[in-house]
Order: C-alpha cells, then structure tokens, then sequence
C-alpha cells in the first residue's frame, strides 16, 4: 500500500512538473497545466487501479485552503470601498446567471430544483484562473481587472449559502447511494435526529462560536506561538485552526468549506496575518494543483464523444449568455470599451468550485449522476476555453480601445517627463510640477484618473508602466526624467532595472516601500529614492518635540541633524548593501549596524540633547 501512494504521488507530481511549465509558455496558464497533466495520466492512473473520485475528494483540501485564503485577505475597510461592485454588481451577476440557466434547464424537462442548483453552479467563474490570467498579463489593478475581482469575490462568498442551500433543494428520487452516500454520511454529525428548530440552534451557535472565540483567542495564541522562534509551528496551528474548524462545522451539518472561510475572515483581523498568509501561500498551489489533475483525470472522454454536439453548444451558450450579463452590468456601472470586454470574457467560463457543488449536489439528491456527469464536461470545457478568451481580448479588444486612447493621448505633443501611476503620491508630484508650468505624461491603470486629465489636455496612456512597448509609446526614449509612483515593491524594482540598462541618460526618481526597499534600489543603480512616508515621519516627530515643550526653531534644527545623520548613515549602508554577496546581504548589514549603532547613537543623543536644551 505504500508503494502504491508513493507511486501516486510522484505520478501527479511528476504530471504536474512536465505539463504546467509548457501550458505556461503557450499562454493557457498553470490551471489547465494540471488540467492537461490530468488528462495525460489518466490512462496511467486507471491502469494502476486508482479511484480518481476518492482521489478528488481527499484533494478537495486544495480548495478548502483556497477559501481560507480568500477569508484571510478578506479586510472590511477595502470591501466596504467596494460593496457596490461587489454585492450589487456581483450579486446582480450570479442572480441573472442563474436564472437564465434556469430557464434553459427547464426547458430541457428538468425539475425546478435540479434546474436552480444547476444554474447556480453555472453561474460561478474561476477565482484561481482570471487573478492569475490578470495578474500575470498586469490587468489586475486595471477599472476592468478591480470589477473582475469584485464579482469574483461575491461568487467566493455566495458558494457558501449555496452549500447551505442546496440541500434544501434535495428530492427523494435523487438519494445519493453506494460511494457517494458513504461520503456524504457524517460520521460525527451532531445534529442528527434533532428537530429543524433544535439544528438550527446548534448551527448558529457553532458559526457563533468560531467567530467570538476566535476574535479572542487567535491573537493570544499566535503571540504565544511566536515565542517558539520556528516558522513552520505558525503555519501547523493555522492548518490546526483551520482543520478543528472545518471538522466543528462538519459536525454540525455544514460543508467545511464555511468552516474555512470563517476561520480565514477571524484570522484576517490578528497582527499575524500577513506572515500567516506568506508561509501558507505555498501550499494552496500544490494542493490546488493536485486537486486540477485529479480533475482533468476524472474527464469521462467517452461521454464526451457520445455527446460533443451537446456538450460543446451548451458550453458555448453558457459562455454567451454570461458575457450578455456580464457586458449589461459592466455597462451600467460605468465601465466602456476595453474593460467592459475585460470583464465580460474573463469570466464568461465556469469556475473550480463547480466540481465541489456539482458532487455536493450528487451526493444531497438535487442533480442526477448522468446530468452531473454533462455538467463536469461543460465546467471543464468552459475553463479550458478561458485562454482563447484571453487571447482574444489581447489581439482584438485591447488594440482597438487602445488605438482610440492613444489617438487622443497623442494630441498634445509629448513631454520630457514621465510619471508612472497616478494615485495619492505620483498625483501630487503631477500637481507640483504642473504649478511651476511643467508638463508631465502619466502613465496609469485608472481610466478614471487618466479621464480626468485627459479633460485638461494633458497627454495620458492607459496600461500597465512597466510594459516597455508601453513606455517607448509614452515616450521615455526622448525623456529627461521618469518618476515611477506604481504600486508593489517588486514592480518598482523591475521597472528601475529595465529602465537602468534600457535608457541611462534618464533621471529616475523612485518611490521605496521602506528602508530595505531602499537599499534593493541603489544596489541596482536608483540614485535618486524617496520613501513614502519619510518626510510625513519626519512633519510627526516635530510635531511631537513641540508637544513636549520645545519651540519650532529648536524642533526643526533637532531633525535636521537627525536628517543629515540617517542620510549618512542610509548611503553608508546602502553601499555596503550593494556589494554584498546577496546570499548573506542581511548579515552583512546586521555586523555592520552592530559595530557602529552604540557610538552613532551615543553621538547622536549628545548633539540632539545640547539642541533641544539650548
């Protein structure tokens, strides 16, 4: 037996490593790589006698952790900013979804509630697809990727009183049986033999106690774990926290995945959530992966041949009838012309958790085996068509509105200063620069923002700043000065570095996230670094040395010998940084502070002190 997991194992993993990697570089994105591994070793798992449907459902942890995730990232003050594309534009889009699938459903002589389960199922699309497809061709902060990721987390948060709901929705005649009623069977199911009114009770107080004992207790017991001083204990009591949660909500008659959720949403409110979420992120990829090959395994070919014409135009009809739905509510939102497709073919495809709801549905007796088996035919058709979709946004859609943008970007003549990302930092910049009379191209995602310049005849270009095709476009090879004020620590740094090999005669001016932000600028050739919120520190602590008694001429002299000193002490570092083995930069910089800290503070604290008192 343990031969046969061992042969498993490194099967899929294998399967995965060959086929994801060359799904990649074609374009089709690592999703459908495990697809494809799936369907690649398939022949091979039936012939070593594998059960590929109890394979999926122990692989079914992949998406479990994938709500928790999703749960974890989940922070109230950004939903609210986006409640109503979340929750009306979302919502408007799973409820006309599915009763247009409904109807066609009915049509096809179904029942009410198959009917309504399947247009729910249907009416999902696929988180794991469109945020990597949009993340990776740097759509993600684009008006268009913003309201993909809106109605994307609604159809993340509906799944869950679907799983509540669907199996009210149960008929007799669609009992689940054999295998699939033995996994439907809880085991442990608390709620058994007690009256409606009684299991409503226990439920409610179990989703109460997740999330009132959580609140108090996941900090406490993260601060106590952190004592310990090893990384891998956070992340086995988060997959503790995680599992005893998903197992109280088992217990009590919901699916795990509320569970999850639920854990996710308590810990998104703890200091440790960032780390948390760095140290499990690792492993909702290996565990999705798995759980798409043993999707793409379980394909039934043979039922797909007997039923290509059906299958292919429903799959086909889906697709149209969410683009329609989806085009209608981009429109009234405000949203035109490349981002109206942009939402509109990127989620026009089924979603994973199809094949979660579509066996949930089997085993609760709302949808027939042999209509079940159809729909994981269309949901995996559907995903697979995603890429061409994309493709067709990248070939058609995108280069016409951009020409359009362009057309009317170009009508001012171009400027020699260049500004990349127009929110709170680079927006002020554009503002300053245009008071002294200076004229500055913005590169940005915002259609909104770049509106509203463009009202003002400013030359603006809409897309991602660190594209270089973008860039040459803008004008940055006739440039004298690039300020770069985009999001992410990462895009900043690879965004210095191409400009740095690409056009040395420019002057780039960047924003770092912090001191370390700093130091990866100037090892890689960045002369001219701001940290964001260094001079509003600064603007704070002369505040605070006036509170505590001192005048403004004192205060603002103290600073600026604390300016001069950390600057000295920054490009002191910064050089010691930059030339440095990168394997062991940080200890290099820990000696270094260690030697000098005491007499560069004992030094400091004297001149500060004889400022201040005189």
């Amino acid at each position: 037996m343990n031969d046969e997991i061992l042969l498993i194992t490194f099967t899929l993993f294998l399967a995965g490593s060959i086929a994801v990697p060359i799904a990649t570089r074609f374009g089709l994105g690592s999703v459908l790589g495990y697809l494809l591994a799936g369907i690649a070793i398939s022949p091979v798992l039936g012939w070593i006698g594998v059960d590929v449907m109890a394979l999926q459902h122990l692989t079914e942890f992949g998406v479990v952790m994938m709500l928790f995730l999703i749960g974890l990232e989940m922070q109230p003050l950004s939903l609210w900013k986006m409640r109503s594309r979340i929750f009306v534009m979302g919502g408007g889009q799973v409820a006309l979804t599915a009763l247009a699938v409904m109807g066609v459903a009915v049509a096809f002589d179904l029942a009410w509630q198959s009917a309504l389960a399947i247009g729910l199922i249907l009416a999902l699309s696929s988180t794991a697809i469109v945020s990597q497809t949009l993340q990776e061709k740097g759509l993600m902060k684009s008006d268009g990727g913003m309201a993909s990721l809106s109605v994307l987390l609604f159809q993340d948060i509906a799944v869950i009183p679907m799983l509540v709901l669907i199996p009210l929705l149960a008929m007799p005649g669609l009992g689940a049986s054999g295998a699939e009623a033995e996994h439907a069977t809880l085991s442990l199911n608390m709620v058994d033999g007690l009256p409606a009114w009684a299991s409503g009770l226990v439920t409610l107080g179990a989703v109460l106690l997740v999330i009132v004992v959580g609140h108090f207790t996941t900090t406490p017991i993260f601060r106590y774990i952190s004592t310990a001083r090893l990384r891998e204990i956070f992340v086995s009591t988060a997959l503790m926290m995680v599992v005893g949660v998903a197992l109280l909500m088992t217990m009590v008659g919901l699916s795990p995945a509320l569970g999850t959720f639920l854990a996710g949403v308590v810990m998104a409110n703890s200091p440790y959530r960032h780390e948390l979420e760095s140290d499990i992120a690792p492993f909702k990829g290996i565990f999705l992966g798995v759980f798409f090959i043993t999707v793409g395994a379980s394909i039934d070919f043979a039922l797909l041949a007997d039923h290509l014409v059906l299958v292919v135009g429903l799959t086909l009809g889906l697709i149209v009838v969410k683009m329609a739905v989806l085009g209608a509510l981009a429109r009234g939102f405000g949203l035109f012309g490349g981002d109206r497709w942009l939402v509109a073919l990127g989620l026009a495809q089924a979603g994973e958790f199809g094949f979660v709801l579509i066996s949930f549905t089997v085993g609760s007796g709302v949808i027939a085996r042999d209509t079940a088996d159809l729909m994981l035919l269309i949901v995996t058709l559907s995903m697979f068509l995603t890429p061409a979709l994309f493709i067709l946004y990248d070939k058609v859609v995108a280069p016409r509105y951009s020409r359009q943008q362009q057309t009317e970007a170009d009508a001012p003549p171009p400027a020699d200063i260049i500004i990349a990302g127009h929110g709170r930092f680079g927006g002020i910049v554009n503002r300053a620069l245009r008071a002294a009379g200076y004229r500055a191209t913005v590169v940005d995602y915002s259609a909104e923002q770049l509106e509203i310049l463009r009202n003002f005849g400013l030359p603006v270009y809409y897309g991602d700043a660190t594209r270089p095709d973008l860039l040459e476009a803008a004008g940055i090879a006739n440039a004298r000065l690039l300020v770069i004020a985009i999001d992410g620590k990462e895009a900043v740094t690879e965004l210095v570095k191409l400009v740095q090999s690409r056009y040395p005669h420019l002057h780039v001016i960047a924003r770092a996230y912090d001191r370390y932000h700093v130091y990866d600028l100037w090892a890689i050739g960045c002369r001219d670094i701001i940290r964001e919120t260094y001079d509003s520190s600064i603007r704070a602590s002369r505040s605070a040395f006036e509170a505590l008694g001192h005048s403004r001429a004192k205060s603002e002299a103290a600073l600026e010998l604390f300016l001069a000193s950390d600057r000295e002490h920054m490009l002191e570092m910064a050089n010691h940084y930059a030339v440095s083995d990168p394997s062991d930069r940080d200890g290099v910089l820990a000696r270094y502070v260690r030697e000098g800290r005491e007499s560069w503070e004992a030094e400091l604290n004297v001149r500060i002190a004889e400022i201040l008192r005189g």
